[in-house]
């Protein structure tokens, strides 16, 4: 197998070597940003099926705070509707059409939740 051939630094992929000692490198650091009391969350309810080859999915915006905190609701809310679903972009996606089942669940844990769309 060939090597391929690197022609510029966005080549690397974003990786940059440097052999400067007194390099500050805390800004490119991971910041984990702090997730909001529930009753400060203000979420909205979608359903769609754009994209997705006809199949349906709720999808949940308006979440704050950490990626991990948003995996954690996520399996909460895929393990209360026993389906499928996935996070992506600071979105909650779950499989099917769990919308208001989703809502109250939302509700029971404090969150205020808005139904979006149809």
């Amino acid at each position: 197998m060939a090597k391929k051939k690197l022609n510029s630094l966005s080549d690397l992929g974003g990786f940059v070597f440097s052999t400067n000692n007194n390099e500050d490198f805390s800004a490119f650091a991971d910041k984990d940003q702090k997730t909001p009391a529930t009753t400060e969350q203000y979420l909205e309810a979608h359903f769609s099926n754009k994209g997705r080859g006809g199949k349906t999915v709720t999808i949940i915006t308006g979440f704050q705070g950490s990626e991990s905190n948003l995996k954690v609701l996520a399996k909460l809310l895929k393990t209360k509707c026993g389906v499928g679903g996935s996070t992506k972009d600071g979105e909650i996606i779950i499989q099917g059409n769990y919308r208001d089942k989703i809502m109250q669940i939302l509700q029971k844990k404090g969150y205020h939740i808005k139904r979006v769309g149809g």
